[in-house]
């Protein structure tokens, strides 16, 4: 049977890019991990192999590092809406791009009360640390004329060591989970969320401050909940969030059950009151789900974060 050519795209994946800058003494560093994604007029390369229409990927690898240079990293939103643009409106086959980008965050080293050899602590602001709390995450897709972006985080390790409980759900016979009335909740947040800013007409957000608000409403929310199931969490998260944040209209996250399980102490004589548990890496719950603000329409793709 005769074949034709389906969605397409390419480009040049996990570009990584430290831009520092030198204020002085005192140093700033934005470490991303960037990945471009280009489609378009692409049918004549698949199809007789003409690259006539193709901008190689090492040009798209070039350009994430001279517009490092050329328009600083403000933020990875607008960095990914830089190189989106220029794409797009550069390469006339290009018809859309997609950038994706992981932001890697550094903080400075707090150093001692006494004095270098060679400096005074006191002018040390050139040293880091990697934070390792959690991976920030944006794509960037435009089309020329409709923008998307949806930001988010993941790797962000989280528990509450009560207020939660987990009890009457159905029952059958390969069920042996007991009851709990008093467990540990703890999960790794992996979430995503959407932006009603779609045109370059609408006033922009402020991709800084609304990336750490919607970061702490959302852990706000799951300390403040008390929890009888970790969807109820979820909901919890997302609706705090997007009650607080005007600009965002959608939240998807996956929220892996890092079990805890109570040892069995009394072999040894000893009783476990909620106090000894073997944390427990899988098999795990999965729980997924998405918010949204009434009357809006999903786009997060539900396989954005799933297994």
């Amino acid at each position: 049977m005769p074949t034709i050519l389906g969605q397409n795209q390419y480009g040049k994946a996990e570009n990584r890019v430290v831009r520092i800058v030198r204020d002085g003494d005192t140093h700033h560093i934005k470490d991303l991990n960037v990945s471009v994604a280009l489609s378009g007029e692409m049918d004549d390369v698949h199809y007789s192999g003409s690259n006539a229409h193709v901008l190689p990927t090492d040009t798209t690898k070039n350009t994430v590092f001279a517009f490092a240079k050329e328009h600083g990293i403000e933020s990875a939103e607008q960095f990914g809406i830089h190189l989106a643009r220029h794409f797009v409106t550069s390469q006339e086959p290009i018809k859309t791009a997609r950038i994706r980008i992981e932001e890697y965050a550094w903080e400075r080293i707090a150093t001692s009360d006494a004095n270098s050899r060679f400096i005074g602590s006191d002018e040390v602001k050139h040293s880091f640390v990697r934070k390792n709390q959690e991976i920030r995450t944006a794509q960037i897709t435009f089309d020329g004329e409709k923008w998307q972006v949806i930001s988010g985080l993941k790797d962000l390790t989280v528990m509450n060591s009560t207020n939660s409980e987990f009890w009457g759900y159905v029952k059958d016979k390969y069920t042996t989970l007991k009851e709990a009335y008093d467990r540990i909740l703890a999960t790794d947040v992996s979430a995503r969320w959407r932006y009603n800013w779609t045109s370059d007409e609408q006033r922009m957000p402020n991709w800084e401050k609304s990336y750490e608000q919607a970061r702490k409403h959302m852990l706000h929310a799951f300390a403040e909940t008390y929890s009888l199931s970790l969807q109820q969490t979820l909901y919890q998260m997302g609706s705090r969030i997007i009650n607080n944040r005007s600009e965002i209209d959608e939240i998807r996250f996956s929220l892996p059950n890092n079990h805890h399980f109570l040892v069995d102490l009394e072999p040894f004589g000893l009783k476990n009151d909620n106090e000894v548990y073997f944390a427990a890496d899988r098999p795990y719950g999965l729980i997924e789900g998405t918010v949204l603000r009434d009357g809006v329409e999903p786009q997060i793709p539900v396989d954005m974060t799933n297994l």
